[in-house]
């Protein structure tokens, strides 16, 4: 029997990379024109031209305090509960000596109290700890509070500290999605394409924007298409009107409105 020649490392070579080769990723795109988000960004900022966010807060603690307990209920019942809260704790070291206990008590209202009063005795005391009583500017150092994700570290940079970023929240989730401005499964897939292909000039109020056509008018049971500015740009399926509405300043935000 004659022994098989071992094969050549360039035949090898030849046969092991097609199948072993990795195809480069594809960027996520957006289904929009620079043109196109140019002007879908100048119509929300003549609509809004001072977008605010709509948890009250007297400080950046109380921000990232507020914005903690925010997740999973609404602005305005986070409002309800904290107002009292922070008129007796606006500080970390106020928040400590009022106690888990007592916390739970002002913020019962909201979804899963028990464990974001201990989240926020937890993150004042690292706050104390760590950080000199003051709430750090940067996303790395923000996420090490207990309670702060990544959408609440880049809330509190924006709000608090005048750092643009993009907070994907729920409307921001569905109106990526739904009108095919930024398409992804993951609020930090959607979050790099809105970092990428929004306007610098219109980056700073843009999440504001985006939350607020949301929660406003691209809302979750019924978009409200007859009263959207961007009717004539939108590219969603859903889209039941191609007339924009009337391109015009709306009143002063009403704060703790009903939500949907």
């Amino acid at each position: 029997m004659t022994e098989a020649k071992p094969k050549s490392s360039t035949q090898t070579l030849k046969k092991s990379n097609p199948a072993t080769r990795r195809k480069p990723a594809t960027r996520r795109r957006t289904a929009y024109s620079r043109a196109e988000l140019e002007e879908i960004f100048r119509r929300f900022s003549i609509q809004r031209p001072e977008p605010k966010g709509e948890l009250e807060h007297v400080n950046p603690f109380t921000l990232v305090v507020a914005v903690a307990l925010s997740a999973q209920a609404t602005d305005a019942g986070v409002n309800k509960a904290t107002r009292a809260l922070f008129k007796v704790a606006d500080t970390p070291e106020k928040m400590l000596a009022l106690g888990e206990e007592k916390v739970r008590e002002y913020i019962k209202t909201i979804g899963l109290f028990r464990n974001k009063a201990k989240n926020v005795i937890a993150l004042s005391q690292k706050l104390v700890d760590d950080f000199g009583s003051e709430v750090p500017r940067t996303r790395e150092e923000l996420v090490t509070l207990p309670g702060v994700g990544r959408k609440t570290a880049n809330v509190v940079m924006s709000m608090a500290f005048g750092i643009p970023t993009m907070a994907v929240d729920t409307h921001i989730l569905r109106i990526g999605n739904r009108i095919k401005l930024a398409p992804g499964k993951t609020p930090d897939e959607i979050e790099e394409i809105l970092m990428r292909i929004i306007p610098e000039e219109y980056l700073f109020h843009a999440h504001h924007w985006l939350i607020l056509h949301g929660r406003y008018c691209c809302k979750a049971r019924r978009p409200e298409c007859e009263k959207c500015v961007i009717a004539d740009i939108c590219k969603s399926p859903e889209k039941t009107c191609d007339v924009p509405a009337p391109l015009v300043e709306l009143p002063p935000q009403v704060f703790n409105a009903a939500e949907e």
